[in-house]
């Protein structure tokens, strides 16, 4: 039986303008669906069908399993603050909301970590299926459910489940959400119940996403096909740990500083530690500047750096880009910024904390606001905590309790690597002898055609082999050409990964154990239960504490061999020896400086610390300004507010123009048309505005730099897909134009190719800048147009072309030019307004919206070089809390709380996100009750 209610299902929530534009909207939806009736089979959506489902959010409901009532408060933007009396009934009642608001966003997330898109989606998702299906996250998850999570988070995640389960009771997909209507004319998909599996699987999405410098590895490797070790290592430099401070400063780094310079090296591990990576050594490939023992040119050791190698990489690459993304553009492009600035250098003597996640830009919004509130905290019922969280996954992930803050950003630590394995018969050999594979079948069932079977299979230390998901990696992988150090080809080689997600863990636990922890200790403790993904964690706390610590199930390597390029399989020291011990992860605690900033740089000096935690960390671009900003309100004598913060957020400097410019400007420049361009660089602050001509300008000119200088240089793997060029013969294959050029096109898909201009490149170009002989700055003749042979006239060459390509883009009149008019922001739906019919993508997608900030700056609005201005990931919530007083902390989201097309929550949050403006954030009881607009209540 569906629940009983006794309240009209199509009541709308919130009473904060819930009348104003709802007559347009209406006729919108009447024009809107009616275009639909007309084309889909000959159904006719009326209204109705689109808030069939809708939330009831007022009145009351009867859930069987509850033991107490629990109310549902939302205020005007339809959040949602739950109030119970047990534990179990607030967790089921989350499970109840969530779902709710976004249970077709929950149940394509499940079918993703499973590997059952095609249950759903149809023929076109077996190739990501099959991949997943050979990951198996689902199938570590049941593990993880099985045999590590404590007995209190099973009884949560049976909770959550139960309450999605009281949800779905009774209701068709069409009462769901309207993209179940719309699936429902291609095939007879129908939701399932809701899992504990369900929820634990979403972690492993969140870790493959964050997983660290897979990509690097990848694109380091396939870099040999064209550059050679210097060249690659000026494109992976050393991290600036001069000027571009790094997380820990003090505390365990200090302590472990002390006992490296004594040569001790690690105290009590158990385990070997990969050391510290050297500088400048020749055949670098790595950012650190070290070599694996026995590499060369930057292959694994055994093999050579021939096409055969090259095409199974790239083959890899193809599969990756193509599964689905969870919360980061497949790993590229992953940031955040999290701060913390302690109570004496704040107005109200506490301490404040900020965090931003940066993250692909999704209808709806990945986050998912709400608060978790016992009526009394006891034993019985032990949280009262807000913030965001997943929909799909009980508690709170990023927030604050009535104690203590917490913030995350990505740690980018190496948790994964690639080996080359190679195959013999039914096995792979290891240490001179062939070992079996574990296999199995799996059977992808396809929504509207026959069922595909795959079979996995795995090393005996569990590493999947990703070659087997693509039918080129087989081929090549038997084509793959060695030397006379390797084994004989035999049947060829494969690739399998070995990454730290892949195993059992206790992520879980640790989202429940922040949740209620009361002070540093409790953090310090649920922060080591959270295995992956890594996760840089700032913290704050009531009692006027800060800190940070790097929590996670991090690998040592034997020494010499840094993760940074994939390894041999057949040889046994390329395994991992361990893991880091949680006591011997940097943290710090109430530094002297009196704030703590994470954006990605690196964690700790790679000199003073006894581990590699990885050769890619971000470079620190974006943290540093944060610093800057911080100390310079400081040294003003001035204290830190939540504006002051908020302010912070919402900064667009460009690091790269302040260098740059004083450059451009010296450029003698032929054409009056570009001359009138460069013009707008003459003063400029650089900061970039929505508005601002100068930054679109300036923005062309850096992405025509890096095309002349890098991008027409790099393999035709890296470039971006269609773009092509007459390379020397020797340098590629191709359709033949004279003896000496062939016709080369890139292969990969704008968002992710290279160069993509971020901070990496900020550094590389920095190197590189005092040397204007650099062959870097070189380029051949191309057209009538003679080849640069220095710096200045690459620049040259690069203002011209970016005053062409504005033209052709904005138009002529300069006047008409700003960045935001290049720089747009699409919100679309990930599934149905990606791939859908072009009118369901009208009816789901919403956009564009032009932004200010752009490429690794503080309001990180990323855009890829390589591809476009395009933003292709965001800050994808923005909240600072004021641990003074709760009540005067602000949050927004990049959506809003609904998942439902036309609901009046589906992106009433995005307009003040793109203006940089933060909603009041209510935690106490009376400022709550201030705000609310619509109470349910639910009963037993």
């Amino acid at each position: 039986m569906p629940p009983n209610t006794t309240a009209s299902s199509g009541d709308k929530p919130g009473k904060s303008g819930r009348k104003k534009g709802r007559k347009a909207r209406l006729i919108v939806l009447v024009l809107v669906l009616a275009i639909i009736g007309g084309i889909a089979y000959g159904a006719y959506w009326s209204i109705s069908t689109v808030r069939a489902s809708f939330p009831q959010t007022k009145g009351s409901i009867t859930l069987d399993g509850l033991s107490g009532p629990v109310d549902v408060k939302r205020d005007g933007y339809g959040i949602p603050q739950i109030y119970a009396s047990s534990d179990e009934d607030l967790f089921m009642a989350q499970g109840f909301v969530q779902a709710q608001d976004r249970f077709y966003e929950m149940d394509v997330r499940r079918h993703m970590t499973s590997g059952r898109l095609s249950e759903m989606f149809g023929k076109g998702q077996v190739k990501n299926d099959a991949f997943l299906r050979t990951m198996g996250w689902d199938r570590v998850a049941e593990q993880e459910y099985a045999t590590k999570l404590s007995a209190a988070t099973k009884k949560y995640l049976q909770a959550y489940a139960k309450g999605v389960n009281a949800y779905l009771q009774g209701k068709d997909g069409k009462d769901i959400s309207l993209e179940y209507a719309a699936l429902g004319f291609t095939n007879d998909y129908k939701p399932q119940k809701w899992t504990p599996v369900d929820s634990i699987s979403w972690l492993k999405a969140m870790a493959w996403d964050l997983r660290g410098n897979m990509q690097d590895e990848i694109d380091r490797a396939l870099m040999t096909s064209r550059l050679g070790p210097r060249q690659i290592a000026d494109l992976y430099p050393d991290y600036p740990y001069k000027r571009n401070k790094t997380i820990v400063q003090e505390g365990q780094y200090n302590e472990f500083a002390k006992a490296f310079e004594q040569g001790s090296g690690a105290t009590g591990s158990g385990t070997t530690g990969s050391g510290t990576t050297g500088s400048g050594t020749t055949g670098t490939t790595g950012t650190t500047g070290s070599t694996a023992s026995g590499t060369s040119s930057g292959t694994p050791s055994g093999t050579s750096s021939g096409s055969g190698v090259t095409s199974q990489l790239e083959g890899l690459y193809n599969v990756l880009d193509d599964v689905p993304t969870a919360v980061g553009v497949n790993g590229q492009g992953i940031g955040s910024n999290s701060w913390v600035v302690g109570g004496e250098h704040t107005i109200s003597g506490k301490p404040l904390l900020a965090n931003d996640p940066h993250l692909s830009a999704s209808l709806p919004s990945v986050w998912y606001q709400m608060g978790l509130h016992c009526r009394t905290v006891s034993s019985k019922c032990q949280y009262d905590v807000s913030g965001y969280t997943f929909a799909g996954m009980p508690g709170v992930i990023i927030g604050h309790n009535a104690d203590i803050a917490w913030g995350m950003t990505n740690s980018g630590v190496d948790v994964t690597d690639l080996y080359l394995e190679k195959l013999s018969g039914d096995g792979y050999l290891y240490d001179g002898k062939v070992r079996p594979f574990t296999t199995r079948e799996e059977t992808i069932k396809v929504a509207g055609g026959s069922s595909k079977k795959i079979v996995v299979r795995r090393t005996e230390d569990g590493m999947p082999l990703l070659s087997d998901r693509d039918d080129e990696l087989v081929q090549v992988g038997k084509k793959a050409t060695v030397d006379t150090a390797a084994p004989d080809r035999g049947d060829g080689y494969g690739i399998a990964l070995k990454w730290t997600a892949l195993q059992p863990g206790t992520s879980m636990d640790a989202v429940f154990a922040m949740d209620r922890a009361a002070n540093w200790n409790d953090f310090r403790s649920a922060a080591a239960l959270f295995d992956v993904p890594s996760q840089n964690l700032v913290y704050a706390d009531t009692k006027n504490h800060i800190g940070y610590t790097l929590p996670g199930k991090i690998p040592t390597r034997a020494k010499g061999d840094d993760g940074s390029i994939p390894a041999p399989g057949w040889n046994s020291k390329y395994r991992w020896t361990g893991y880091i011990k949680q006591d011997e992860l940097p943290y710090e605690f109430d530094p002297k400086r009196g704030y703590i900033v994470t954006a990605n740089q690196a964690v700790v000096d790679k000199d003073k610390y006894p581990y590699t935690l990885t050769t890619d960390w971000g470079y620190g671009t974006r943290s540093q300004r944060i610093t800057d900003l911080i100390e310079s309100k400081i040294k003003g004598g001035g204290k830190i507010s939540t504006d002051d913060m908020r302010q912070m957020q919402m900064d667009d400097s460009s690091e790269i123009a302040k260098l740059l410019v004083p450059y451009l400007l010296k450029i003698n420049l032929k054409d009056k048309d570009v001359r009138e361009a460069q013009k707008l660089l003459e003063g400029w602050d650089y900061t970039q505005d929505a508005d601002s001509a100068a930054a679109a300008y300036f923005n062309a000119v850096w992405r025509n730099i890096l095309k002349l200088a890098f991008g027409n240089k790099l393999p035709k793997e890296l470039r971006v897909e269609g773009q092509c060029l007459w390379v020397d013969k020797a340098d590629s294959t191709g359709p033949v134009d004279d003896e000496t050029k062939v016709r080369e096109c890139g292969e990969r898909a704008a968002d992710q190719a290279q160069p993509d201009g971020g901070d990496r490149w900020f550094e590389v170009v920095r190197r590189l800048i005092g040397k204007p002989d650099s062959d870097w700055w070189k380029t051949p003749k191309s057209g009538i147009r003679e080849g640069a042979t220095n710096r200045d006239k690459l620049f040259e060459y690069a203002m011209d072309d970016a005053r062409w390509e504005l033209t052709a883009k904005l138009g002529k009149d300069i006047d008409s030019w700003s960045w935001g008019r290049l720089h747009r922001l699409f919100l679309k739906n990930q599934t149905l307004g990606t791939d859908g019919p072009g009118i369901i993508k009208y009816v789901l997608n919403r956009g564009p919206w032009k932004l200010s900030g752009g490429e690794a700056t503080v309001d990180a609005t990323g855009w890829n070089a390589a591809g476009g201005y395009g933003v292709v990931w965001v800050p994808s919530m923005r909240m600072v809390v004021n641990l003074g007083d709760l009540d005067k902390s602000k949050w927004i989201n990049l959506t809003g709380a609904s998942g439902h097309a036309y609901s009046a929550h589906y992106i009433d949050q995005t307009g003040k996100w793109v203006k940089g403006e933060l909603l009041p954030w209510s935690f106490s009881d009376k400022a709550v009750d201030g705000r609310t607009s619509d109470t349910l209540v639910l009963k037993p």
